[in-house]
C-alpha cells in the first residue's frame, strides 16, 4: 500500500474549498488533472533525471515529485515543477529510490501518485580517463572502478587493462570477470542495463572507438566503458560503475517499462 505524506498543497486545498462553500454562486473545481504517464529515469552521479509525458488538462498549474525507499511505502514530497520533467539533486550514489509523480491544477486539486514501477540507483562516472598498452606501459595500463583510479594491469584491483597485439587494439580482462561489446552508442548513457549473457569467453573484446563495453567484476559489480579516442599507444574512455552489488541497472528504465498488475494507492489519513 503507498502512503503519501501531506503537503502544503493540499492544505491550501481545504482552505479554498472552506472558503467556496460562502460563495454559492461560484462553481467549485474539485476534479484533479489526470495521472501522469510513462514516467522515466535516468541515472547519473549523485542525480536522478525524471521525465514523463506531457500532461493535456486545460487546467494544468504544474507536478509534484515524490520519493520512498520502497514502491509501495511512504512517499514524500521533495519537489515541483512547471514542466514535464525534474532533477533531484539529492540523490546519493548506492542507494536506491523510488519515485512518483502527480499533477495538480490551479483549484489545488492533486491527482493520485503515478503507476508506473520507477526507481533509481546513482552510481558514480568520470570521463576522459586514459590507460596505456600494457605491454610497453604496464604501470599505466589497468583500470579498477571501486578506486576509480589507474593501476597496473597485474594488480589485483584492477577490472580492465588495455592491450595492442599486432596492430589489434583490445580490452582484456581476468578469469574471474566478465565483458562484452554493445555495439556503438552515441555516449556512456546509451546502455541502461548489464545484459545478463553473451560474454566474451576469450576474455577480451577488440577495442573500438565509440562502443560502449559492460563488465561484470569479479566481486559482482557492473560497470560499463565507452571508448572516445585511441592512439598507437593509449585509450581514452567515459565510465559509469555500479556501487550497489548485483544491480544492473548502469541508467535507468526504458520506456513503458512498466509493472501494470501493481497498483499504487493513494490514501490520504
Amino acid at each position: 500500500m503507498k502512503l503519501k505524506l501531506f503537503t502544503i498543497a493540499f492544505a491550501t486545498l481545504l482552505f479554498a474549498q472552506a472558503c467556496d462553500v460562502h460563495d454559492p454562486y461560484k462553481e467549485v473545481d474539485y476534479t484533479p488533472p489526470a495521472i501522469p504517464k510513462n514516467v522515466v529515469v535516468m541515472n547519473g552521479d549523485n542525480r536522478v533525471d525524471l521525465f514523463w509525458d506531457n500532461n493535456r488538462d486545460s487546467d494544468l498549474a504544474g507536478y509534484n515529485v515524490y520519493v520512498s525507499d520502497s514502491y509501495d511505502g511512504r512517499y514524500e514530497l521533495i519537489g515541483s515543477s512547471d514542466y514535464n520533467s525534474f532533477a533531484d539533486y539529492y540523490a546519493e550514489n548506492g542507494v536506491t529510490y523510488y519515485y512518483a509523480v502527480t499533477s495538480y491544477d490551479y483549484n489545488s486539486n492533486e491527482s493520485e501518485l503515478s503507476h508506473d514501477v520507477i526507481y533509481a540507483t546513482p552510481r558514480p562516472e568520470g570521463f576522459n580517463q586514459s590507460v596505456f598498452d600494457y605491454r610497453r606501459f604496464p604501470n599505466n595500463s589497468g583500470y579498477s572502478f571501486s578506486k576509480y583510479s589507474v593501476f597496473r594491469y597485474d594488480d589485483l584491483s584492477t577490472d580492465f587493462f588495455f592491450e595492442i597485439y599486432e596492430d589489434e587494439f583490445y580490452l582484456d580482462v581476468w578469469d574471474d570477470t566478465d565483458i562484452q561489446d554493445m555495439g556503438p552508442t552515441n555516449d556512456i548513457y546509451d546502455i541502461e542495463f548489464a545484459p545478463i549473457s553473451g560474454w566474451s569467453p576469450t576474455k577480451d573484446v577488440k577495442a573500438i572507438i565509440g562502443h560502449t563495453y559492460v563488465i561484470w567484476t569479479w566481486d559482482n559489480h557492473f560497470a560499463k566503458v565507452r571508448i572516445f579516442s585511441m592512439t598507437g599507444e593509449r585509450i581514452v574512455f567515459d565510465w559509469a560503475y555500479q556501487l550497489v552489488e548485483g544491480e544492473p541497472q548502469l541508467k535507468g528504465l526504458r520506456n513503458g517499462e512498466t509493472r501494470t498488475s501493481l497498483k499504487r494507492i493513494n490514501i490520504r489519513p
